[in-house]
């Protein structure tokens, strides 16, 4: 393939900067454009030192550069991508949504990569929704009378940037939307935790479900199967407590280990959601180098 699929990154916080780090990589992904709002903020001098051309006019530099990119990772805020969406749309420019804005198609490509490249724009849901979803989905589909799900995430507070703080209420919102249509369990719930603890702490989260009866030993293996899916695309996701079942609920715990691109490795927030994002990115570059 002579001809890499040009991505552009709108917003060059922590999201932004480690996606450019794993883009560049990418046998399949070619960075075309890194946008933030200043020049002297960290993720654009990232971004400078290594050569990749920048700019700090935000989406006028789309806008005003409309065959600058193929596809848009957006990691602004669920706020600006419902304003900058429809403009993606209008120049034909795929979006991968890294924002908690409920719109476009909520995607965890171990449950449901083929819907997403049907769509011109696909959202990611959130860091705590891509490690959990999965996990929810197995034990849904092993146990249909599950009849409600909560997950509870805790993430090192180092790792979380302004932009997420920005969007807990977004991210609580999508986190629970996802689960809710990719499991088809109604009753669900999400809880974000920040933890200032030095030294910095793992990502982590668990998996609660309610459920009347459970042969918690048939569990294992499509649990470890789903893990094994998706560390194809996120090398640090362990299951650390495998199903356990006490009283009327079925418990799962997962940690994600980053790959220390940009943050250190504590960040697994950032690498799970990230990797899935670039996951999706290359099939649709696969998509299109095939189309040439």
């Amino acid at each position: 393939m002579s001809k890499k699929y040009k991505v552009a990154i709108l917003g060059s916080g922590n999201i932004g900067t480690d996606l450019l780090m794993k883009i560049l990589r990418s046998d399949l992904l070619e960075c075309s454009l890194f946008i933030g709002r200043n020049f002297s903020s960290a993720g654009m001098q990232k971004a400078s030192s290594l050569g990749v051309k920048i700019s700090d006019q935000s989406i006028d530099a789309i806008k005003n550069n409309p065959g600058c990119c193929d596809l848009v990772f957006d990691a602004t805020t669920a706020k600006f991508h419902k304003m900058y969406a429809p403009i993606f749309k209008s120049m034909g420019i795929k979006a991968i949504d890294m924002t908690p804005s409920q719109i476009g198609t909520i995607c965890s490509p171990a449950i449901n990569i083929e819907d997403a490249l049907g769509s011109e724009n696909v959202n990611m849901i959130t860091c705590g929704g891509q490690a959990s979803i999965p996990m929810a989905y197995v034990l849904k589909k092993c146990l249909p009378d599950i009849s409600y799900i909560e997950v509870v995430s805790s993430i090192a507070s180092r790792s979380a940037g302004p932009g997420t703080r920005a969007n807990i209420d977004e991210y609580i919102m999508n986190t629970e939307k996802g689960l809710r249509d990719l499991t088809g369990c109604k009753h669900v719930k999400a809880i974000l935790n920040l933890n200032p603890a030095l030294p910095c702490i793992d990502m982590q989260t668990t998996i609660f479900a309610k459920v009347e009866n459970c042969d918690v030993e048939k569990l294992f293996k499509p649990v470890e199967e789903m893990a094994e899916k998706i560390r194809t695309y996120v090398p640090g996701y362990k299951v650390v407590v495998p199903p356990v079942f006490e009283n009327g609920r079925v418990m799962v715990m997962v940690r994600v280990q980053g790959l220390g691109d940009y943050l250190p490795s504590y960040a697994g927030n950032l690498d799970i959601i990230n990797c899935a994002a670039i996951a999706v990115a290359e099939e649709f570059a696969k998509q299109a180098l095939m189309e040439r």
